[in-house]
């Protein structure tokens, strides 16, 4: 049996070619990509989806009709009484609504066993919903796989 040998131009091309591979942006982004199904005429999804880009969130939206957008919720696990205007995956993870970006951070650094977040409706003062120093009390819920809900994060009226 022969062993291969590598020849220092092999090398060095084989180098060269990672690094470009590795600078191009089409390639891998350092993000992290949420996907956003939304209705087109809603423009405090896009507010959300703004607020997210700027914390660092690549988003990735696609324009939906509200019966489209029904169906996806429910077949992602997401319960009627808690649903919201848009509806986001991000890592297998469901985020509906009007989820601040800590919370998202959150729930990826915990990994629970779970469908995702939710802030059912959609609450003034939460992300792309108004003024945050304005905003009414409101409560991020865990969706949990049996479709249970709790209390993940809440927030007090400013």
């Amino acid at each position: 049996m022969t062993t291969p040998k590598l020849d220092r131009r092999l090398f060095l091309a084989g180098l060269s070619a990672s690094g470009i591979a590795l600078a191009s942006p089409t390639v891998a982004s350092t993000k992290p990509l949420v996907q956003v199904l939304k209705d087109p005429e809603c423009g405090c999804c896009g507010a959300w989806i703004d607020i997210m880009q700027r914390e660092g969130f690549e988003m990735e939206v696609q324009n939906a009709s509200w019966e489209t957008l029904s169906q996806y919720k429910s077949t992602m696990g997401v319960p009627e009484d808690m649903a919201s205007c848009h509806t986001g995956m991000f890592e297998g993870y469901v985020i509906e609504g009007h989820v601040p970006p800590t919370d998202i951070r959150r729930l990826l650094a915990k990994r629970p066993d779970a469908v995702g977040l939710t802030v059912p409706g959609m609450p003034h003062g939460s992300p792309g919903m108004g003024p945050e120093s304005e905003r009414e009390a409101y409560s991020v819920f865990l969706i949990r796989k049996d479709g249970a809900t709790e209390v993940f994060n809440h927030y007090e009226a400013a």
